[in-house]
């Protein structure tokens, strides 16, 4: 009797447990339900795990949720809800048409814990306005847009023109160039200082693709995209031993580059000022990654495009052999003179499309966007990926097709949809710099040489995603051109 006594004692002992799991399991998922559920203005979207987020950001498929929401639906990110934009006229009504209202960024954690919302990319209000003003003015000065640093580039084009790595040659060629311009100088291809620096910022960005896990689980989670934080402060660690490089012997009546203009910003102290070494650092920092990483992934799509569709290369040299020739070097000079090299670029940044989703903004103050008012501080994803690929705005979106930007005369056509720098105020800063850097780095390599895929492979257009979405590591040949 004691032994069934003692069966049953446990038994109920464990359906109490069990009970009481239960109880706290529900109890959680309605609390969480309750905190954190979908907003009653906002539009539907995809359901969410409790406690978590939406596990499938709009990157794995950007096209599927517009088909099943429509051109704006919504997404929980940890215990944020954000609205994603999808298609043309919906991005640039929220992006230029209101964009003062869209202006700010919202306070992520990898935001916050890398940037402390200092520098150009991912500050608010005067600081920001201050720093990209004087950002932008700088560059200026210093050539962006002129023959001085198209010189630059073509030089640093010199160290590049030989068989090569496509990742590695240029990633160091085109981060030479910002070196240039924020630094004063340029890095031998074989110094330590800049293999690591070059490593470390490749590191990170290929890291910093899992900012979806980052975001929703910035202290709870383990896995490699903790470890951003460490190599962005090594990457910093350098910026700052260049900063006291500079303070030795600095000039303010013959500033060399964009730290020394900077420091005489910050010797004038004005009250108003947001000049500061850490503005200065986190600036330096948003330069490199605007004017570099965009410019070499979409080299290095380039070349896989010319190696998959030999035809349209070979159209592409031979308008370049009429136009230029085999003399001289290209020049931004040249540009309105090659309709069919400009169209093949700019549907290589179309179809390369390597920034699939903008930089989350947050909105200022209350706004109405299409059929949804959508109050202050939310956060509001651009889903670049849907107007560089929406039907409504291209005739062959998911063909590359070189004619998407040329007109009966075979001559160049802008399109309003080409957006891959996103728009509005918060357009990429480095827009410019990269535009130079793709057009004279391309024309310059199919001048001297033809690109094919090694023996016995065909060209592939897989894609590895970090900060920007990059083509899976390859092979290729650069085969020299007779001149």
């Amino acid at each position: 009797m004691d032994l069934v006594s003692s069966v049953f004692g446990s038994i109920a002992h464990w359906v109490d447990i069990q009970s009481l799991l239960l109880f706290t399991v529900l109890f959680l998922l309605i609390a969480d339900y309750l905190k954190t559920r979908r907003p009653s203005s906002f539009p539907p979207g995809p359901w969410a795990l409790p406690f978590i987020m939406h596990l499938r950001p709009p990157l794995d498929n950007p096209f599927l949720f517009p088909e099943t929401y429509g051109d704006v639906y919504s997404l929980r990110m940890g215990q944020t809800w954000m609205m994603v934009l999808n298609g043309f006229q919906i991005v640039k009504e929220a992006l230029v048409t209101q964009g003062d209202s869209l202006a700010d960024r919202p306070m992520l954690p990898l935001q916050a814990d890398i940037s402390h919302n200092l520098g150009l990319g991912l500050s608010n209000g005067h600081l920001w306005k201050q720093q990209r003003r004087f950002a932008l003015s700088t560059l200026k000065y210093f050539g962006v847009g002129s023959k001085s640093l198209e010189r630059a580039i073509l030089d640093e084009f010199t160290y590049s023109g030989k068989p090569f790595n496509p990742h590695v040659i240029i990633n160091n060629a085109v981060s030479n160039i910002i070196c240039s311009l924020v630094f004063g100088h340029r890095f031998e291809y074989e110094d330590e200082r800049f293999i690591n620096f070059i490593n470390k910022f490749d590191s990170a960005f290929q890291i910093i693709g899992s900012i979806w896990l980052y975001n929703a689980f910035p202290l709870r989670l383990p896995g490699p995209h903790h470890t951003v934080q460490q190599f962005f402060s090594e990457v910093k660690d350098m910026i700052r031993s260049e900063i006291k490089e500079h303070r030795k012997n600095w000039n303010p009546a013959e500033p060399r580059d964009y730290i020394d203009c900077y420091l005489t910003e910050i010797q004038m102290g004005d009250a108003e000022s947001t000049f500061d070494e850490e503005n200065l650092v986190m600036g330096a920092l948003d330069l490199f990654t605007a004017g570099s990483e965009t410019t070499s992934t979409t080299l290095r799509w380039a070349f896989l495009y010319m190696a998959k569709y030999p035809e349209i290369q070979e159209k592409v040299q031979a308008e370049i052999d009429r136009v230029i020739g085999h003399s001289r070097q290209p020049s931004m000079m040249d540009r309105a003179n090659l309709p069919y090299t400009d169209a093949v670029i700019h549907e290589i940044q179309r179809m390369g499309n390597i920034v699939p989703l903008a930089v989350p903004h947050s909105t200022n103050r209350d706004i109405q966007l299409g059929d949804y008012t959508v109050p202050k501080g939310v956060v509001i994803i651009p889903n670049l990926t849907s107007v560089l690929f929406d039907k409504r705005e291209w005739e062959t979106p998911y063909t590359f097709n070189p004619g998407h930007f040329l007109n009966e005369e075979g001559k160049f056509v802008k399109r309003a949809a080409f957006i891959p720098f996103s728009a509005g105020k918060r357009v990429c800063l480095g827009e410019n710099l990269a535009r130079m850097e793709i057009f004279l780095f391309f024309t310059s390599f199919m001048q001297r040489f033809t690109f094919s895929m090694p023996a016995g492979t065909k060209p592939v257009l897989d894609y590895c995603f970090g900060i920007t979405l990059a083509p899976a590591p390859y092979e290729i040949c650069a085969t020299p051109r007779r001149e």
